[in-house]
This record gives C-alpha cells, structure tokens and sequence, in this order.
C-alpha cells in the first residue's frame, strides 16, 4: 500500500497531492425509555485524492482501490479548470514530510468486548435511571469506532496509523407540572472500553438531577457572578474562543485579523488558553492531522496576551504563519480543515472552588452544558445545572440558566481561575461545515466571571 499510495502521489502531475484512505468498524447501541432503539455494526471503506494546481484545488473521493488513478485523474482535472477562473490562490506553509507507523494497543481494541456484553452493560444503566422514582424516560447512546488511516502526499510522507474512539451520552427526563427537566451525564476517549464500567453512579446521579431541577424555581434574570464548572467552562473556551481561533475564521475576515492581532491583551496576567493534540487518551488526542504534521500544544493566550492560533498548511501560508498540526476532516468524504483538538484554560493562583465562591455576596454557580450557539464573538449557553450562590456558599437549585455575552468582554472579566484542572469528555462532537461531530475534548479549572447577563424570569 505504502508503494502504491507514494508513487501515484509523487507522480501526480500537480503542483501537490495527498491521498488518504480509511478503513473503519463502528458499533453503535440506543435506548429510548424502556426500548433498546437501535443495534448497529458498520464497515466503512474510502478515500479521497486532493491535488493543488496553479494554488486551486482539486478534491475527488472513491470507495474502490481499484478506481484511484483514475479518480487523481480527476481530481487533477478539477484542479486545472479551477485554476483558469480563480482570483483567490492558495499557499501552503511548508512542512517537513513524515514517515511513521502508529499501531493500535489492542488491550484499547473495543472490539474486544462482545456486543452483548456492552448492551447488557449500558441496558443496566438505562434501568438504574428508569428505576428512580419521577424519571419519565431516558435516553442512552454509545458507540465505539476503530480506524485504520493510510495518508500519503507528494513531499514524501507516508503515514500509516490506527486509532480508536468511543463515546456515551445518557439523558434522565422528569415532566412535572409542565416542567421537562433533565438531568445527563457522558464519557468518552481513545482508550478502551473499560472507561465505561462502573457508572452506576454516575447515571443515577443524572436521574436524580432531573427530579430535583424538574422542582427548582427558574433563576431571576439580570446581570450576576458566575462561577462555572470545568465542564461548562471548558465548552465555553471551546465555543466561543476556540472557534475564532481557527485560522479559516480569521484568514477570511479582516476586521477578525485587525480584532485577533497577535499581541493583543485579552485578559489578566493568569489567563492561560491552549489547544493541545499530546494528551493521550483524551478523544481530542492525535499523533498526527489530516495533513501529516505533527501535532502539538499551541498556545493561544499566554499570561492574558494573544500568541497564536490553529493552522492548516493552508492558512498558515495565507497568514505567512507556521502550520499547528489542526488540519482535520470528519472523514475521507471530507477536505481537511481548521479545527481544535483539546481545547483548555490552564490553572490559575486563585486556590480552590470554595476559595472563588467565598467572597460572592449573591452570584451562580453553572455546572455542565445543554446547549447553546455562538455567532462570531457573540455566544449563549445554557448550563446544565444552576445553584444560587448566597453569602459565599452554594444555596438552593435553580434552572432555565443561560449565560450571554461578548467573548472578548467576557475573558476581561473573568476575575478568578482556580488550580482544580480537569478534562471532559462525551460521545457528542464539533460541528463545522457540515463536518459533524469531529471527537474534540475540553479542558479548564473552575472559573468566576463578573457581571454575566443571565436570562431567567
């Protein structure tokens, strides 16, 4: 494969090409309520050839080996004719070429574990939810996906790699009075199926959640302190930060550059946000992007100042800045582009929770994320639990919380960064130009923030 993959690659005809080719096995299992929804076991076979001529690209995909040099063929066809009409030319930021093989330890293979045995494991958790007086239905989701990825291009790298990801989301549901609450928890990772025994608890815990928030009182809207937890404050970097940080957001957006200049004060001299590919394990870790640079931990805020942002080879040569190994594509249907990988604010001097809370005369505490949207540096999310804060200790359960704001207004005021560093991860994903959902993590301590508008009654 290594032969044929480099040959045709080398011998192209275009300025540049890659060839990528993907071999994939996912497991996929549901309950809805009572009901085991869905059982599924796929094999997925592809791949894509994407050349450069004259800076314009050409991006065909194939599912038979035996059609690749025709589909080149193509893919170089398209390149020339895009070519003859473009304005916009691309440039790609050198790279040293990479030869590496990196094989799957199969005590991580999820394959290992009978299909059975994972249905009887989440089925159990699906009834430890249902059994807990006032839950009115639930929903569970787990799948796990091994991939064999060979990627070839015609500088002269030859990658040939394995990896495995998994991931599971559970939702506990209490209607009441004409209230629906929810109480949820996830896991995920590239390190095995044993992750998800022993979660007893922590399903339980969700179906608890969703009886008492189904109680609690809506929160008062108005302007508060709000202290966030990892969770919550790990999707609020990745959201509303991280995504400005990719280097397509800001290529493309001259008032984005004129706002992101590196050099730019953001925050206080304990702010620290970086987007790292190195922590094992983590479903955002990869040796390895689409494009076969080596990944790497990019800072992107440095003691409250901008220093850096996410590249593929191409938008670190439209930007005359280095590549940072953040080239992904959900899959071989797909070109890569810009995305993060685990995405975090570092620990800060401000001790522990109870340390950031003490002082608060009447504020929040947001744990977890139910959703939310972002629209440039303008974000909204609604935590997944709430707690009032009173006279500095957590008081009585409240919901419907959603934060808002400007994210650059919003890292000025963020006034106190504990040193209880953690990561999440879950079976959902990023989504970015149809490409859903890319296996990202999160990472942050405990956060507070001054003068956060909350929505509520």
């Amino acid at each position: 494969m290594k032969d044929l993959l480099t040959s045709l690659a080398r011998k192209s005809g275009a300025d540049y090409c890659e060839i990528r080719l993907e071999d994939s096995w996912q497991t996929s299992i549901a309950y809805t309520g009572k009901d085991l929804e869905n059982v599924q076991e796929s094999h997925m076979y592809g791949g894509n050839v994407r050349v450069a001529v004259d800076g314009c690209w050409g991006f065909v995909t194939f599912n038979n080996l035996a059609d690749l040099e025709q589909r080149l063929r193509e893919a170089v066809a398209n390149a020339r004719a895009a070519s003859r009409h473009a304005r916009d030319r691309s440039i790609l930021a050198p790279a040293a070429p990479v030869q590496a093989e990196v094989r799957l330890d199969t005590r991580l293979d999820p394959r290992r574990v009978t299909l059975k045995e994972k249905i009887d494991i989440f089925g159990a958790y699906n009834d430890a939810m249902l059994r807990t007086p006032g839950v009115t239905s639930t929903n569970v989701r787990y799948f796990d996906k091994v991939t064999r990825l060979c990627y070839a291009n015609s500088e002269g790298a030859w990658i040939d790699r394995d990896e495995t990801d998994s991931g599971m989301g559970a939702a506990a549901i209490c209607r009441k009075n004409g209230t629906t609450a929810r109480g949820t928890t996830s896991e995920g990772g590239r390190d095995g199926f044993d992750r998800y025994r022993n979660l007893r608890v922590r399903f339980e815990e969700a179906a608890q959640t969703a009886v008492e928030t189904a109680d609690a009182p809506v929160v008062q809207g108005g302007a508060y302190t709000v202290v966030c937890d990892p969770n919550l404050a790990g999707v609020f970097v990745h959201e509303a930060f991280g995504h400005l940080s990719e280097g397509d957001n800001v290529a493309d957006d001259p008032r984005m550059q004129e706002i992101l200049k590196l050099g730019r004060r953001f925050g206080e001299g304990y702010l620290n946000i970086w987007d790292t590919g190195l922590d094992p394990g983590l479903r955002g870790y990869l040796q390895y992007d689409d494009e076969g640079v080596p990944t790497e931990k990019t800072w992107l805020i440095r003691e409250g100042v901008l220093v850096g942002r996410l590249h593929s080879r191409e938008t670190a040569g439209r930007m005359n800045e280095k590549p940072t190994g953040n080239a992904r594509a959900i899959s071989y249907r797909y070109p890569p582009i810009p995305r993060m990988r685990n995405t975090c604010i570092g620990n800060g001097p401000h001790g522990s929770f109870h340390d950031l809370i003490k002082d608060i005369k009447l504020g929040i505490y947001a744990l977890d994320s139910a959703g939310g949207q972002t629209n440039g540096e303008l974000f909204t999310f609604t935590a997944g639990q709430a707690f009032m804060i009173r006279d500095g200790k957590v008081a009585e359960r409240v919901r419907d919380v959603t934060l808002g704001g400007n994210v650059f207004d919003t890292l000025r005021n963020i006034t106190g960064i504990a040193g209880d560093y953690a990561v999440q991860d879950g079976a959902g994903g990023c989504g970015k130009a149809g490409q859903m959902p890319l296996p990202v993590s999160h990472g942050s301590p405990h956060i507070r923030i001054k003068d956060v508008l909350i929505g509520g009654r």
